[in-house]
């Protein structure tokens, strides 16, 4: 419930403030007064657009402020908290302040509970707690979604409750559809990855390398290409360590002139020890000198200069090194990378599964969902009829004798949609119904859009109307109806005001009118009074007593206040009107 509206520097308000109370709080005053200000005022709390034109002349800046209750456990508490905001502990609930302020050079900022926040959460937060009514002003009404909604609250248990299974199980299948995508898209990364690891694991398996192989090849190789060099190093040393006839030179080696120095100190090794200890020295080197010559004589004849062999090393070698190119390390690298590709390979031929499982558990939430969205489109089909039916029962005594509403139900076909009966329709987290409340203005007129069809006074007591109808399912909110009386008088006056107060039963309404058969149903009715300079101050709000009222009916019938006809006619209308709101 809203507690108090304080308005400074907007439009022709200085500084006002406005005491409210729950039900139905009217508001009256000559025309040009500021009315209207303190529905601009309340548009702005709710978050609507910023006119910096409203801006009061002389000043840097205006300022709007409403302070209300709330539910201490309610959504929109929890919402403020979520956004940062402190909100102060009451008996009867929450206390939530928020404001809004424009500057005159063209900056606007939103306030919820002391935190700064912006537009957009304002008018997230107050749109569920005030509904402002206006002819100018951007109605909820006109929005799709309220329209659908609206039908869902007349409709009841009968939408709400396979509504909010279709809700759950299109959450699921949303969840479902996103991992599918994201696991259907790894899969193709897993596929190509696969893709890759048996090209290299199958090129590994037909070189089938050896552990150290590369190491070893390469020694080989060195061999077989210098086989000659090699042959012809060991059989020189060889002679150069032994002398051989064979090759018809007669100088001895280095083994035939060990032995002779040895024998020399053999022959005079009894005269001194030294000496015969040089001669066993000389015997070791001449048995190390002939175990050499014997080494590089039989590695001279192990060397292996078979050109066939050299080719298939070569070969061997060009296969080993295309591996390792490949893969940027040695064939140990190469040997240990195809290790872990054969496991990674079994871990990627599995991911399969999950798809398939995903995919079944898609189709069964999809066909679960057509069903509730089945349903939900039939339950809206039925109480579109009965909604239409009571609206129109309302506008009858709303000046609208011959209106009707019907709220038109209808799906949009979609190839990606929902399969629904026999058609593929769009879908979304409410079903798959597109809800449009049509208006009839007269037998045989087509139906149109309110939004187009009718016009700002029809459109208001449309409104009215709905808002009549669907009050007995919502409590607790507060709405706003600016000049909802505008264009009519008399008895439909007086059926406008009495739906205001059958209204006010379950929720607190405020409304600007210039009508005294409306004005006379309010539970509180303040007066808006300028100054002598032209601005509207604190002391320019008033609340009225029951004689105030009496006298502000009477200049509303009449303009004149003091005039015995008119009060006459004003205590009547106020009679009248306690008398009405005393009904059950």
């Amino acid at each position: 419930m809203l507690e108090e509206i304080r308005i400074r520097g907007l439009g022709v308000i200085d500084d006002a403030a406005l005491d409210l109370a729950p039900g139905l709080t009217v508001v009256s005053g000559e025309t040009g007064a500021g009315k209207t200000m303190i529905v601009q005022g309340l548009g702005l709390l709710t978050g609507g657009r910023a006119d910096y034109g409203l801006v009061r002349p002389g000043v840097d800046r205006a300022f709007v402020e409403g302070r209300l209750v709330i539910g201490a456990e309610s959504a929109v508490a929890a919402r403020v908290r979520e956004v940062g905001g402190d909100l102060d502990e009451d008996p009867g609930g929450a206390v939530l302040v928020v404001g809004r302020t424009l500057t005159a050079e063209g900056r606007s900022r939103a306030q919820v509970a002391g935190r700064s926040v912006p537009a957009s959460v304002l008018a997230e937060i107050a749109e569920e707690l005030i509904a402002v009514h206006g002819q100018s002003e951007a109605q909820r009404l006109l929005k799709p979604s309220t329209q659908r909604d609206a039908l869902d609250r007349f409709a009841g248990s009968a939408v709400a409750g396979p509504l909010a299974r279709y809700g759950g199980v299109y959450r699921e299948l949303t969840r479902v559809s996103r991992q599918l995508a994201e696991i259907t898209d790894r899969v193709r990364e897993r596929e190509q990855e696969a893709e890759l690891l048996r090209i290299g694991l199958d090129e590994v398996e037909r070189i089938a390398p050896s552990p150290g192989e590369d190491v070893t090849l390469d020694a080989e190789l060195t061999k077989l290409e210098h086989a000659e060099t090699l042959v012809r190093a060991a059989r020189t040393a060889h002679a150069a360590l032994m002398s051989d006839p064979a090759t018809g030179s007669d100088e001895p080696g280095a083994v035939d002139l060990v032995a002779a120095a040895q024998r020399v100190i053999a022959g005079e090794s009894a005269l001194d020890a030294e000496l015969a200890a040089l001669g066993t020295r000389l015997t070791e080197v001449g048995m190390l000198l002939t175990d050499v010559a014997a080494d590089l004589a039989s590695y001279a004849e192990g060397i292996d200069a078979d050109p066939v062999r050299l080719a298939d090393a070569q070969a061997r070698k060009a296969a080993l090194t295309s591996l390792t190119r490949a893969h940027g390390t040695g064939i140990d690298g190469v040997l240990a990378w195809a290790d872990q590709a054969g496991r990674r390979l079994l871990e990627l031929d599995g991911a399969g599964d999950s798809v398939e499982a995903l995919t079944a558990r898609r189709d069964s939430l999809t066909a679960e969902l057509a069903r509730l969205a089945e349903e939900v489109s039939e339950a809206r089909t039925k109480a579109a009829a009965r909604f239409g039916a009571a609206v129109a029962a309302e506008l009858a005594g709303l000046a609208m004798p011959r209106a009707r509403v019907e709220a038109a139900v209808s799906q949009r076909d979609d190839p990606a949609g929902l399969p629904v009966g026999l058609r593929v329709v769009a879908f979304g987290p409410f079903g798959v119904d597109d809800v449009e409340l049509r208006l009839i203005p007269h037998p045989g007129a087509p139906p149109r859009p309110v939004q187009k069809g009718a016009s700002g006074g029809e459109l208001s007591r449309v409104m009215l109307a709905i808002e009549v109808v669907l009050a007995a399912a919502d409590t607790g909110s507060t709405m706003v109806f600016d000049e909802v009386d505008a264009g009519v008088g008399g008895r439909a006056a007086v059926e406008i005001g009495r739906r205001l107060a059958r209204l006010a039963r379950t929720h607190q309404v405020i409304c600007i009118t210039h009508l005294p058969q409306v004005a006379a149903f309010a539970d509180r009715h303040l007066v808006v009074h300028k100054a002598d300079d032209g601005s509207v101050t604190r002391s320019g709000i008033v609340t009225l007593d029951d004689a105030g009222r009496v006298r502000e009916l009477s200049r509303m019938l009449a303009g004149q206040e003091e005039s015995p006809l008119a009060r006459g006619h004003a205590e009547e209308l106020l009679a009248a009107a306690e008398a009405d709101k005393a009904l059950p």
